[in-house]
């Protein structure tokens, strides 16, 4: 197939093209505006490869975007590209905005006009598949697990922003027709994570002896997915996910946020012992505004229709991730020397990019 991935040089963006020119054989053209968390140093492994194309621009761009499709061709849309950080949401929301709902009016708007201009067969066949969180749905009670029929309730400007696109996605497809697919996924973790994140920011900063930085008693939960996972997932609902359907993608790992820097902390005991134990860093800060206690997702439905399940152990594949960081310093380096190693919270002085 052809396919555009929008947002293809970030963390989940990169795993998925990797996955789809690697191992599936897929041509794709990777379409970033290359902003502070994309990194095209990810996608170094296609350097040279005819299956791939890494054009930069602006989802926002209408034109660039129009005539993209008429030149590549595609017979996919997988949309990725969003900001995604919610203490970023949170200080700029504008761009939030911007990128998460204009954008995705853009790209839809191109897929339309791209689309309605197919031959039959190639219409019937064609797929957008938009990428979002399960953020959109709010906080759960304890216990409780997220579906496709959970109501709206977003609570910070990242998941309000990702939630408007949802609903932008799903209208494409009632009022023109356009063959919309939707995935909302839980937390991803694993190789090429943008530092700001819990997981990554957590590995660097135990690395460099620096404090670990957990928002409130550390115990609001979350559902892992490893990023390969999901990107199996994202393909098999391409490939088999039923047009206008939701499909919620999990990892079936609900951790509280405590257990997985004590985590990262007991791997970093094994692979890296120091003087103390690393989960003596461990340093509480104020919570942030509009932080939701609990996500968990029931991913049933993916599991039943499209034969995907997650694969991967959390705690064997959390430890794989530490080795990760440990032995890539050259793709994290750059990106830690500029500006993400917790001064943002107050834990350490800043540094100038």
């Amino acid at each position: 197939m052809r396919i555009i991935v929008t947002g293809g040089c970030g963390f989940i963006g990169s795993a998925l093209v990797l996955h789809l020119v690697q191992d599936l054989g897929h041509e794709v053209l990777t379409l970033d505006a290359l902003t502070y968390a994309a990194n095209p140093i990810s996608l170094a492994p296609l350097d040279g490869s005819e299956r791939h194309r890494l054009v930069q621009a602006d989802i926002c761009d209408p034109a660039r975007v129009h005539a993209l499709f008429a030149e590549f061709a595609p017979q996919a849309v997988m949309h990725l590209a969003a900001e995604s950080h919610v203490d970023r949401s949170i200080t700029d929301p504008g761009a939030f905005v911007r990128t998460n709902v204009v954008g995705t009016q853009v790209m839809l708007d191109g897929a339309r006009t791209y689309w309605e201009g197919l031959p039959e067969e190639r219409r019937a066949a064609f797929r957008f598949l938009h990428v979002s969180t399960d953020e959109v749905y709010g906080s759960l009670p304890e216990g409780a697990f997220f579906t496709e029929e959970s109501r709206y309730d977003p609570r910070s400007p990242y998941s309000a922003s990702k939630a408007a696109s949802d609903h932008l996605a799903r209208a494409w497809h009632e009022t023109y027709g356009l063959p919309v697919l939707v995935t909302n996924c839980s937390n991803n973790y694993g190789p090429r994570h943008f530092p700001e994140k819990l997981i990554p920011l957590m590995i660097l900063n135990a690395l460099e002896g620096k404090a670990l930085p957990v928002y409130g008693d550390g115990l609001n939960e979350r559902d892992w997915i490893h990023v390969e996972d999901h990107a199996r997932g994202l393909v098999a609902v391409l490939e088999r996910g039923r047009v206008g359907e939701t499909y919620l993608l999990g990892g079936r790992s609900v951790q509280n946020n405590l257990a997985t820097v004590k985590g990262i902390c007991a791997a970093f005991d094994r692979l890296r012992p120091a003087r103390a134990p690393h989960d003596t860093l461990i340093h509480f800060v104020t919570d942030r505004p509009g932080h939701d206690r609990r996500y968990a997702i029931d991913c049933s439905k993916a599991e039943a229709e499209l034969g995907w399940r997650p694969q991967k152990v959390f705690e064997a594949a959390l430890e794989e991730t530490v080795r990760w960081y440990l032995d890539n310093e050259r793709w994290w380096r750059p990106i830690r020397e500029g500006r993400y190693t917790g001064e943002r919270l107050g834990l350490a002085p800043a540094k100038q990019a």
